[in-house]
């Protein structure tokens, strides 16, 4: 027992005395879980983003009008008024999950729908294949505030009773007539002939009533998924985006701790010491690096495309751009990690830690639309949230190269950040040695 105890104490104390680890091992899961748990309602209270929706309004009914006021009064969303082309744009673009149309007469057709249950106005409404969640929200909001506001105007017993005649009409020349509501109808009109100008709080109450008795949503949609290519919207080119970037960005790492592990050995300075310069040694390890994790994210997505049925549906020079763009970041990252890194060990963990919150805010696991404003705003500081993006619009998205140049361009940048600070540092370790 004397032993057991012994080896037990060892690595207890070996653990304990690695700090870093310690603080690793806490501050991942309690960042993680407190993360996830925010944005699923924490402790009862959502703080989910708007949904940004556009509201193309050709009708300029009383109900139309009443519609928009309501939709954009909505806590949970944020509507735009815009022309149907610039809607239709930011839709296909994925900067809105939705836009809806309410077409010219809508007011109008939807009254005389209301009762009848036939000649039914259509609604457009166009949105974003990848948020099919935010689609249902969207139409149950649409269905409360157009329900609300036809009801409110066909009980309206200031207003004309021409609606009513109509449902009447057309009840009476139908096939399959419906007594009771027949009789309600008439009930109402009747009602309005004799109303007073004015109606106290329980006659509204009677009137809310009354609304109730519909039998009919006195409209329709014409849902239509808006992407830019021929291909319908697949799930895995998403999915194959995010396991990409973060499972290329471990490769970084190893490629980082691999550079350590040659330190402690003493063979970086036996390849110091031949006849090529510190920079032409960074540089070739890079170049390594990044070629090795365009390979790995080729083969990963020729996997999507022969087995899943992703496909390229933007721009190919496009997505080759993206790609070489995060293979050097993920080369450059990997510099950081050796640059800065003490040993091995601490310098796996942080690394471990940087890069899981990288890819979190990035949008891999969660699509960053789920996010709350703010947040979504920060994760723009991310490399991980323009790859992804970057890969989606040239895959499923269908965009073309214009789209991808951001995408490039910023990763780039991060590029150029991470390989100065590792330049940097390795100098200036190579002089003190």
């Amino acid at each position: 027992m004397s032993a057991l105890h012994a080896l037990i104490r060892k690595d207890l104390i070996l653990y304990l005395s690695n700090r870093r680890a310690q603080l690793i091992s806490l501050l991942l899961p309690i960042a993680l879980g407190t993360f996830f748990g925010y944005l699923f309602g924490g402790s009862g209270t959502s703080n989910n983003g708007k949904i940004e929706v556009a509201l193309v309004r050709l009708d300029d009914s009383s109900i139309s009008r009443k519609i928009a006021a309501g939709l954009k009064a909505d806590s949970a969303l944020h509507v735009q008024e815009l022309p149907q082309a610039v809607a239709q744009d930011q839709v296909r673009q994925g900067k809105l999950s939705a836009a809806i149309v309410l077409p010219a007469g809508f007011g109008d057709a939807a009254k005389k729908a209301f009762f009848v249950g036939r000649d039914k106005p259509e609604i457009p409404l166009y949105y974003d294949p990848s948020q099919g969640a935010v689609l249902a929200m969207v139409k149950g909001m649409l269905t409360q505030y157009v329900m609300q506001n036809v009801s409110a105007e066909m009980f309206d017993i200031k207003a004309a009773d021409s609606y009513i005649n109509t449902s009447i009409e057309a009840l009476q020349k139908s096939g399959a007539q419906n007594p009771d509501l027949l009789k309600m109808l008439s009930s109402i009109k009747e009602y309005q002939s004799h109303a007073a100008k004015a109606v106290s709080d329980a006659d509204g109450k009677s009137q809310a009533g009354l609304a109730q008795a519909t039998l009919s949503v006195p409209y329709a949609t014409r849902d239509q998924a808006l992407t830019s290519g021929m291909q319908k919207y697949n799930g895995y080119a998403h999915s194959f985006a995010g396991m990409s970037v973060q499972f290329i960005l471990f490769m970084g790492i190893d490629a980082g701790i691999a550079v350590l592990l040659w330190r402690r050995m003493g063979l970086w300075n036996r390849l110091l010491a031949a006849p090529v310069t510190l920079d032409t040694v960074l540089l070739a390890r890079a170049l390594s690096c990044a070629i090795i994790a365009f390979a790995l994210l080729c083969v990963i997505f020729l996997f999507a495309m022969l087995v899943l049925k992703v496909q390229i549906a933007g721009s190919l020079p496009g997505f080759i751009g993206v790609g070489v763009s995060f293979a050097l970041v993920t080369a450059s990252f990997g510099l950081l990690i050796a640059a800065f890194g003490k040993t091995p060990e601490a310098a796996r963990g942080l690394a471990m830690f940087a890069t899981l919150i990288m890819v979190m805010l990035g949008g891999a696991w969660v699509p960053a639309f789920l996010f709350p404003q703010w947040l979504q705003t920060l994760t723009l500081a991310m490399p991980t949230r323009w790859a992804v993006d970057g890969f989606d619009a040239m895959t499923w998205r269908g965009l073309g190269f214009a789209a991808a140049l951001p995408a490039i361009a910023v990763q780039l940048g991060f590029t150029a950040l991470f390989g100065s600070l590792a330049i940097w540092k390795f100098r200036r370790d190579a002089q003190r040695e």
